[in-house]
């Protein structure tokens, strides 16, 4: 005997008022939510962590609710053209960091036998790579989060 033919929302809220006064399918699925995203978040979540891994750590509590909810979608059309965009991206990074690697290096070598220019250099150069590492990091979460995200 099927049970989901016989029940529907109106007989569902009249037992969920029954449980708790004002309690209903809405607001049960609600606090689910809420729940669910908060327990996710305490999972996931590190204080260390730098702005963009919090930022997907979210994201990442936020697809396991809509998961919950049953909130899905088709990969959109032009998803595949955009990840590759940002792989593109993230190359030309990498590309740039070795370079920068390269540059530090020999600035290092001008910096110990040189003057309080070179050493300016040194580490102004220096800063350049910690930045391409630090936006290199942002685009692979980036990359991580579009790629997860596709069908929620």
């Amino acid at each position: 005997d099927d049970l989901f033919d016989r029940l529907n929302t109106a007989v569902m809220n009249k037992h969920l008022n029954e449980l708790m006064e004002g309690l209903t399918a809405k607001v049960f699925r609600t606090y689910n939510a809420s729940f669910t995203l908060q327990q996710q978040l305490d999972k996931l979540t590190n204080e260390d962590d730098s702005i963009s891994e919090k930022i997907l750590s979210y994201n990442r509590a936020n697809r396991a609710v809509a998961i919950l909810c049953n909130h899905q979608r088709a990969v959109p059309k032009g998803h595949q053209k955009s990840m590759e965009a940002l792989k593109e991206k993230i190359q030309t990074k990498r590309e740039a960091i070795t370079d920068a690697e390269r540059q530090v290096k020999d600035a290092q070598k001008d910096a110990k036998r040189g003057s309080v220019k070179e050493k300016v250099i040194f580490d102004k150069k220096k800063k350049l790579l910690e930045r391409l590492r630090e936006h290199l990091a942002k685009l692979e979460i980036q990359e991580t989060d579009k790629d997860e995200n596709k069908t929620i």
